[in-house]
């Protein structure tokens, strides 16, 4: 197919070339034929149509050579038990980039042959310095299920990073290297960027490392799948597996996003690429740094989009707005007085164009902040006030709290939530999602509960960093497996 296709591209040049040279001396036959027949006079008459002025494209040279050696590759080894509960060892960098979207056919990642079961799977990705310190952003999907990160910087050295934290809603992650000195991206505003402007994405797709592609920004605010809470910026800079968690830079040399998805119908880039906006981004990256989870807010409210048939039934001059379909029980919304049937048009005074336009604002909320809501209800607008309510994700907060504690007991933990504690007749304790290391050398499997560490009783995954951070070479896990409670020694030293 490949050789086929070659052949025709090439026969296809030469007819193009045959045209073209066609035209020029056809086009030199008729200037000398009609310069014979023309006189002198009224050759001069002639004039030649006004050039338009060159515009040069950009040259982004510069901006490479000043932002490039901030851009790192990075190597992740996937613990093989997570791998083959997946079914098989991923593509590098495509798990959760190709999901099969309504309405997309064709847009669907294909399981891969399973490997065996000894042999740890590979992946890859990009990433960038924030901090001089060794801070770096990345996916969230690239470092899922990993049990070791390497960073490896433009100038060869490597590191072996530490997974600070990770959130899962917004598919950001954070990540810690020793060393010093290093060179760091600038931050820029995603909300000056304008749709039309050129953009730079620097990654590594398949393994390349410094790939350097360009494009435009191709619109903005998109909002995907599985992913309302994050307003993508759209382009179509070249971005292909190994580019995801590398940055977008605008033309200043300012990073406005993390490329992180791609609609396909091959696996490779086809003009559709999306990127976290850089503000999103440095959210998830100050939450994680300084409470060491990352916590999203929430009114409680399913929404759908405005039609004109329900905007001109409601009473709207035009369809705009989020159209409330149901209120959750005792989510901020039904405490602050929302209904269904309301409209919201206003966020803390900023329209609300379409209803894509609201969960990306709610999510970016301090959870027990109040925001204003103008809500249009029977035919007039509204002022609510709304303390807003808290979304954790329990890979969220699973991920979190791992990042310090992953390195002496090797585990991934979330909390409990309400159903589990009554099913278990259960006060506290945190339920292991991945485990390796230590812990799974001494016998901590995947749904056990810790109950306890050195009989002081675990009640969320912060005490459990805290107690594995302050306890000796040895600790005793009580864990609940099943209906049976026992204690498991764990050699941390």
């Amino acid at each position: 197919m490949q050789a086929s296709t070659f052949k025709r591209s090439l026969i296809a040049l030469a007819v193009a070339g045959a045209f073209a040279t066609g035209a020029v001396v056809a086009d030199r036959a008729g200037v000398k034929g009609a310069h014979a027949a023309t006189s002198p006079t009224a050759a001069a008459a002639v004039t030649a149509p006004a050039a338009r002025p060159a515009t040069a494209l950009p040259d982004f040279a510069d901006l490479v050579a000043r932002q490039g050696p901030a851009v790192v590759q990075i190597s992740v080894s996937q613990n093989p038990e997570k791998v083959a509960a997946r079914g098989g060892r991923d593509m590098p960098d495509i798990e959760n980039m190709f999901p099969d979207f309504p309405g997309f056919p064709g847009f669907r990642q294909f399981p891969h042959p399973p490997m065996p079961d000894a042999m740890p799977a590979q992946g890859m990705g990009s990433g960038f310095i924030v901090s001089a310190d060794g801070i770096i952003l990345t996916n969230a999907h690239v470092v899922a299920d990993a049990s070791e990160v390497t960073v490896r910087l433009t100038d060869k050295r490597e590191f072996k990073a530490k997974v600070l934290g990770s959130d899962k809603m917004t598919d950001v992650a954070v990540l810690k290297i020793d060393a010093r000195d290093l060179p760091v991206v600038k931050i820029g505003n995603p909300e000056a960027t304008r749709v039309g402007e050129w953009v730079v994405a620097i990654g590594a797709p398949y393994g390349l490392d410094n790939t350097v592609t360009s494009g435009i920004v191709s619109a903005k605010s998109r909002s995907l799948p599985g992913d309302a809470a994050v307003p993508f910026i759209q382009t179509d800079a070249a971005v292909n597996p190994g580019n995801s968690g590398g940055p977008l830079f605008n033309l200043a040399g300012e990073v406005i996003g993390i490329n992180s998805q791609i609609f396909s119908r091959s696996g490779g880039f086809q003009g559709l690429a999306f990127a976290i906006p850089i503000d999103v981004a440095m959210n998830v990256t100050d939450q994680i740094q300084q409470h060491g989870k990352v916590r999203h807010g929430r009114l409680g409210v399913t929404i759908q989009e405005m039609s004109s048939p329900l905007a001109e039934s409601l009473g709207l001059a035009k369809a705009e707005g989020a159209l409330v379909a149901s209120v959750q029980k005792d989510s901020a919304a039904a405490r602050a007085g929302i209904e269904p049937g309301d409209v919201i048009l206003k966020i803390d005074g900023k329209a609300v164009g379409r209803s894509i336009e609201l969960p990306p604002r709610v999510a970016a909320a301090k959870p027990g902040s109040e925001v204003a809501l103008e809500v249009w209800r029977d035919g007039k607008a509204k002022d609510v006030r709304v303390t807003v309510g808290t979304y954790e994700d329990p890979t969220t907060v699973a991920a979190a709290a791992d990042g310090a504690a992953k390195g002496k007991l090797g585990v991934a933990v979330r909390p409990l939530s309400a159903d589990e504690k009554k099913a278990g007749e259960l006060a506290g304790g945190v339920v292991v999602e991945q485990v390796g290391g230590a812990a799974a050398r001494a016998g901590v499997r995947p749904g056990d509960v810790i109950v306890s560490v050195n009989r002081t009783p675990v009640k969320s995954p912060e005490q459990l960093r805290e107690l594995i951070g302050k306890a000796g070479k040895t600790v005793a896990l009580l864990v609940q497996r099943d209906d049976a409670r026992i204690f498991i020694p764990v050699t941390i030293g």
